[in-house]
């Protein structure tokens, strides 16, 4: 199924919407309230140093959910603020400022139309957030350049492209190839009456590039995450039979051309 990105948007919102307290449920341990966590693989921020020195500088966290990862910034001294598509996202978003006395300037928004003026932030990030769920990245990507400064940083985590080619088990019957890497056909859940619940699109590893490039940004470094020894999580396809064979998350990192 095909969609468009009005289409693609209106999924999102609801998906989140609906899942928000569940997803907090699952994952919120592992996340926590206040910390910057790229990826279930466990790469944590405060060690990894992706973003460089945060302190002073101005960011803008894309697709925020609870804003635990700017929540984090705040701490290091970061002026952040986020967005989210979803309400209740940021509706836990404002529980967690409660929880952790962390506040962090959040809005709904859409990550291809940007509430923001151009040439704003030094650093835009995100872990996971609304860029495997819009339809066109180029075009997000290219709102993303227009409101960093020259030369500002982007770093965003999602599924590895190689996933996308194999089942969604994190177990050795997992380590098969089941769908054409190149078959970029949205994975799409429908309500009983056909209407788009979920949405998010495959890229290859080559249209992420080229989206990167087109988008206004020169491409860095791109982190795949080793699993690490000891780390026994399971969160839907990722966990360590099959993360200790083949990548789970690609970790982007460019700056504005």
């Amino acid at each position: 199924m095909e969609l468009s990105e009005a289409e693609t948007s209106r999924a999102s919102r609801a998906y989140w919407n609906s899942a928000a307290d569940e997803y907090l449920s699952e994952h919120g341990e592992f996340l926590g309230d206040d910390r910057f966590i790229w990826s279930p693989e466990g790469v944590d921020e405060e060690s990894a140093q992706l973003l460089g020195p945060v302190r002073g500088k101005r960011i803008l966290e894309v697709g925020c959910g609870g804003a635990q990862c700017s929540r984090w910034l705040a701490g290091q001294g970061a002026e952040v603020v986020a967005f989210d598509i979803s309400l209740e996202q940021l509706r836990i978003a404002r529980q967690l400022d409660a929880r952790t006395g962390i506040a962090v300037r959040t809005v709904a928004a859409d990550a291809v139309a940007l509430p923001y003026q151009s040439s704003t932030f030094d650093i835009v990030c995100s872990a996971f957030g609304a860029l495997p769920f819009v339809a066109d990245a180029t075009i997000a990507l290219r709102e993303i350049a227009r409101t960093l400064k020259p030369g500002g940083l982007l770093v965003f985590s999602v599924t590895h492209p190689i996933r996308w080619a194999m089942p969604d088990d994190p177990t050795p019957a997992g380590l098969r190839i089941t769908h054409s890497y190149f078959d970029r056909t949205p994975y799409v859940e429908v309500d009983d009456a056909g209407t788009p619940i979920y949405a998010e699109h495959h890229r290859t590893t080559g249209d992420w590039i080229r989206a990167l490039t087109t988008g206004g940004f020169v491409v860095d470094d791109l982190l795949e995450p080793e699993w690490p020894a000891g780390h026994d999580l399971v969160w839907g396809g990722w966990g360590p039979d099959r993360g200790r064979l083949v990548p789970g998350t690609a970790i982007w990192s460019a700056h504005k051309a």
